[in-house]
């Protein structure tokens, strides 16, 4: 049998006893500082592949000493290493990946291949690890996709200094970032001349932030930090726009081809900059007025910051990186095919394909004899909302042509207010529809999710996660959040 071969095997065997695992000690395998891997992710719909790039030796470790194996199994890949003499499972991380949405899109099916740059990071080690990226496949078991042997003594891992330029600017300190969550917000698209901005820009955001349960009434779990390295600059790319700007990570709207999505394809850029604190978290906060924003889980999430939406739109983004929520609309056009198989129960802690009705994931929370699923007021919803969606996207494809075409700015500011203003009355009449049901405030499974109308339940009439304005999560995601937080806390 090939050596290659048997490790994977190897590796598959330990991954069943992940849950079972006993608590790995921090001090025997490694020192209070972080190695950051940097790979390249590639492939399409029908080849994935992943080589490495470099290995760096940056600063403290900002995760706990404590909980090093990853308990949560969500994520559509795991980072997993091993250590190289015994081959204990000894650091284990979740995560999804730009890549790992793009494989889904039309571009991927049609076999066009793409590369993206990742990064994981790890505590350092004092011995030579075994560093693995695991894939699920359609039915959401984790296979092996890469391997690689890490000496921390070798020569070739980057040691230079951090990238030059970037300013810290620190927002909240509550204490150890190994006892903390650590926030890092990066700006983006903020020129030197606009630090005043900035300031004002975080001081809002962490009022939001601390708006809402379950960050309200924990705020000493938190240290909130910003990276600046200011831009030539001022907003972000909007390709369909016809405008691109220089800027410190070069995030844009456009992202896998939907309008409002924003992203960052610049990985290394992000983290160069981002090192110059401990993060569990990423956020990339970008200085435009345009809806826009995203959210991958364990890479980060955006959002831009002058838009009548800011505060839903932090919020909601930060739910995806950070708890690896859901998305629970599916009226709305995404990139996406068959994000969720059919047949096959998402990951996610906050929607279900309900193959098994009488062990909802989230049972201990459902309201006292609820009927699952739960008929909710769907058929009438979606008359409302599918027409809204279909004026939305033309008024948003007219808003484009007439940019790329140069018209006048008073003509397309008037048709910018035009679609603001439908966006407001929409949400309104959404909000107060959605009062009215009957199951307003219960948890059940309500059919509509996860960019789909049929098949895929989400727990409650309304949450953050499926409708804008300012709301709170329903109490399933907000049970999501809190177990994250003490992971990284306790």
């Amino acid at each position: 049998m090939p050596r290659r071969f048997l490790f994977f095997i190897l590796i598959l065997i330990f991954s069943g006893i992940l849950a079972t695992a006993s608590p790995v000690d921090f001090d025997k395998y490694f020192i209070d500082r972080t190695m950051r891997i940097d790979t390249f992710h590639g492939g399409d719909a029908k080849e994935e592949f992943i080589t490495l790039d470099q290995v760096y030796d940056q600063g403290v470790w900002p995760g706990s000493l404590k909980n090093l194996l990853d308990p949560f199994d969500l994520g559509r890949y795991c980072v997993k290493v091993y250590d190289a003499a015994s081959g204990e499972l000894i650091f284990s991380r979740g995560f999804d990946s730009y890549f790992g949405e793009y494989k889904t899109t039309d571009m991927a099916l049609r076999g066009v291949k793409r590369t993206y740059h990742e990064s994981a990071l790890i505590p350092y080690p004092k011995n030579k690890i075994i560093f693995t990226v695991e894939l699920r496949n359609r039915e959401n078991i984790l296979q092996p996709i890469f391997r690689a042997e890490i000496d921390p003594a070798d020569i070739f891992i980057n040691r230079e200094s951090l990238v030059a330029g970037v300013k810290v600017l620190r927002v909240l300190k509550s204490g150890d970032p190994h006892e903390k969550v650590d926030i890092a917000f990066v700006a983006e698209g903020y020129t030197a001349a606009e630090e005043k901005k900035l300031l004002a820009d975080l001081k809002r955001f962490t009022e939001v932030f601390f708006s809402l349960e379950p960050y309200k009434s924990r705020p000493d779990l938190f240290n909130l930090s910003c990276v600046f390295k200011p831009s030539a600059e001022s907003g972000c790319d909007e390709p369909s726009h016809g405008s691109y700007k220089n800027t410190a990570v070069s995030a844009s709207f456009d992202s896998l081809g939907s309008e409002r999505y924003v992203l960052t394809e610049d990985n290394k850029s992000l983290r160069n900059i981002a090192a110059h604190v401990p993060y569990d978290a990423l956020v990339i906060m970008v200085n435009h007025r345009r809806y826009g924003g995203g959210g991958i889980y364990n890479l980060f999430c955006t959002f831009t910051t002058d838009n009548q939406w800011y505060e839903y739109l932090f919020l909601h983004e930060f739910g995806h990186s950070f708890a690896g929520l859901a998305d629970e609309y599916y009226t709305s056009e995404v990139a996406y095919n068959e994000f969720y198989p059919k047949g096959v129960e998402p990951l996610e802690p906050n929607i279900t394909a309900l193959l098994d009705p009488k062990n909802l994931k989230w049972k201990d929370l459902l309201t006292p004899e609820i009927e699952i699923p739960t008929p909710w007021e769907k058929e009438e919803f979606d008359r409302m909302d599918g027409a809204y969606q279909k004026i939305r996207a033309e008024i948003n494809t007219r808003i484009a042509v007439m940019k790329r075409a140069g018209a006048p700015l008073a003509d397309v500011e008037r048709l910018v207010e035009e679609s603001e203003k439908l966006s407001r009355e929409q949400a309104n009449k959404v909000d107060e529809f959605l009062r009215r049901s009957r199951f307003s405030g219960m948890v059940g499974a309500m059919e509509g999710a996860g960019y789909s109308s049929w098949g895929l339940y989400r727990p409650a009439v309304d949450c953050l996660m499926f409708t804008k304005g300012a709301k709170p999560f329903c109490k399933v995601c907000e049970e999501a959040v809190r177990r994250v937080i003490k992971y990284y806390t306790e």
